[in-house]
């Protein structure tokens, strides 16, 4: 390979497609079912998905849902999941976004899908006039803690313009 051809900028350089995300709808049901059976397998905790196809379209499209789920996809693969729902502070007095889970298939890592999700939910924040974008993540396999994120909203609006 020349040098000039291992730059992405450059002619000869296959470019990765860029990850694309989109809501969820109830024709992905079988495909998120398969991202969070992922998702406990990868945490070691298959042994307790008690969940089926049935109580996600029930959950994320039923009559009155309460929480919701994004796709990532690269090129028209499905690529990663972000659930998420909204939450309420006290002393904002206004809602905000929790995120429930992310995860992105090992394959697929790298390649920007899992920012795609960031910046998708951070978008709907601005969009929606939220006041916080929350999640939680498990710090392991160190000592098994959860630690607490929180985006003020500066860091929303910056990872906000980078929503595909």
């Amino acid at each position: 390979m020349s040098p000039s051809s291992d730059r992405p900028d450059r002619p000869g350089r296959h470019r990765r497609p860029k990850p694309t995300t989109r809501p969820a709808t109830p024709d992905d049901v079988k495909v998120i079912a398969g991202f969070i059976r992922s998702l406990a397998a990868y945490e070691n905790l298959s042994e307790k998905m008690v969940a089926t196809p049935e109580d996600y379209a029930a959950a994320f499209f039923g009559d009155n849902p309460r929480v919701f789920c994004e796709l990532g996809f690269v090129g028209d693969k499905p690529a990663g999941i972000a659930v998420w729902f909204y939450s309420f502070s006290t002393f904002l007095g206004r809602h905000g976004l929790y995120l429930e889970d992310i995860f992105v298939d090992p394959a697929a890592r790298g390649q920007g899908v899992g920012k795609a999700l960031f910046a998708r939910l951070a978008r709907r924040c601005i969009d929606e006039g939220l006041g916080r974008f929350e999640w939680t993540v498990l710090d392991w396999p160190l000592n098994d803690s959860w630690v607490p994120v929180r985006m003020g909203r500066e860091a929303i609006e910056k990872l906000a313009k980078e929503c595909p």
